[in-house]
């Protein structure tokens, strides 16, 4: 079971706000929303996050994505996303720097 919507967000239950209209309408682990569905707002929301952020992303990085997608499973991708998004949200960001190795 997935925790609810609270957990993860700012939300506060019984304040009137998008996330309260959102449990509403889509229950409070949004269960009345579709795998599909919800990979649909993970691209939106990732694409709206990815360009407020400065910077370029490396042509090599559209390389290992298409190389993921082509070689890995369901489950391995899955995982790979769940890594990346505590990463984005908890972990230090890698910043490349131009003319040094990476680091």
């Amino acid at each position: 079971m997935s925790k609810p919507l609270g957990y993860y967000t700012n939300h506060t239950p019984g304040e009137e706000s998008l996330l309260a209209t959102l449990q509403d309408n889509y229950g409070a682990a949004f269960e009345k929303i579709s795998k599909r569905e919800k990979l649909v707002i993970l691209t939106v929301l990732a694409s709206h996050i990815g360009c407020h952020l400065v910077g370029d992303c490396r042509a090599e990085i559209f390389t290992i994505s298409k190389q993921m997608t082509e070689q890995m499973t369901i489950a391995d991708l899955a995982g790979i996303m769940e890594a990346i998004i505590n990463q984005i949200r908890w972990g230090q960001n890698f910043v490349v720097q131009e003319n040094s190795p990476m680091e």
